[in-house]
């Protein structure tokens, strides 16, 4: 069966994709800055718990180094944070948003980076970004700079990703999991994370390379840019 390495698997969306996966009998690497207070993640059957801070060099140097000639067949960049929200022009907190930018624009092409010799040494070869429609500039509604921006910024380095490597036979996506029923989403969300997660998992399916670079919703529509 084809593996799978997630990102922030602790929790929510994470979580959900790691128990639907190894459902299906996937081989499921699921990773968590603290894997001892990853309760709900530890209990799901058959998942390799690993250790990894996504804004750390060395802690994803180390999980590399460990999984050497393990094949990825999906790398899943899911870990993020929505940081503060509310700032008026002339009150924004700087430091804030840096962190915003680090973990969700830098970290994942730090993962993707490491891992993808992983990745291009299995079969299906793709790595998937969870995004936001929050990042489409076309769709900007205003608000929320620091985490818009930080999903805009992952985007194109995205877009750049797969320009690079779709001569190795790499594909490369954006995707919108919807609002969702999270800790970040909040209980007042359209949908759950069953049925964000079983939407993006039918899309993850159909992807080949003709659609590397591509920014999609959970039910397969394209997002503009």
């Amino acid at each position: 069966m084809p593996t799978v390495l997630i990102t922030g698997a602790n929790r929510g969306i994470g979580l959900e994709f790691t128990k639907q996966y190894s459902a299906d009998g996937w081989k499921v690497i699921a990773t968590a800055r603290d894997p001892g207070k990853a309760d709900a993640l530890k209990a799901v059957p058959g998942v390799q718990v690993e250790a990894l801070e996504v804004t750390d060099d060395a802690s994803v140097a180390a999980l590399a180094k460990k999984l050497a000639g393990t094949k990825i067949d999906v790398l899943l960049n899911n870990a993020g944070i929505s940081g503060p929200r509310g700032f008026a022009i002339g009150e924004w907190d700087f430091k804030a948003w840096e962190e915003v930018l680090s973990v969700n624009a830098v970290a994942p092409l730090r993962v993707t980076q490491a891992f993808l010799p992983h990745v291009e040494a299995s079969e299906k070869k793709q790595v998937v970004f969870i995004s936001s429609r929050m990042a489409s500039i076309t769709l900007n509604g205003g608000g929320s700079a620091f985490y818009r921006s930080s999903k805009t910024a992952l985007n194109m380095a995205v877009s750049c990703l797969a320009l690079e490597v779709k001569d190795r036979g790499i594909t490369c996506t954006v995707m919108h999991p919807g609002w969702v029923k999270t800790d970040m989403g909040g209980p007042g969300a359209d949908i759950t994370t069953n049925e964000s997660v079983s939407g993006l998992r039918k899309v993850i399916g159909g992807l080949d390379i003709s659609k590397t670079g591509k920014f999609f919703n959970y039910d397969g529509a394209e997002f503009p840019w």
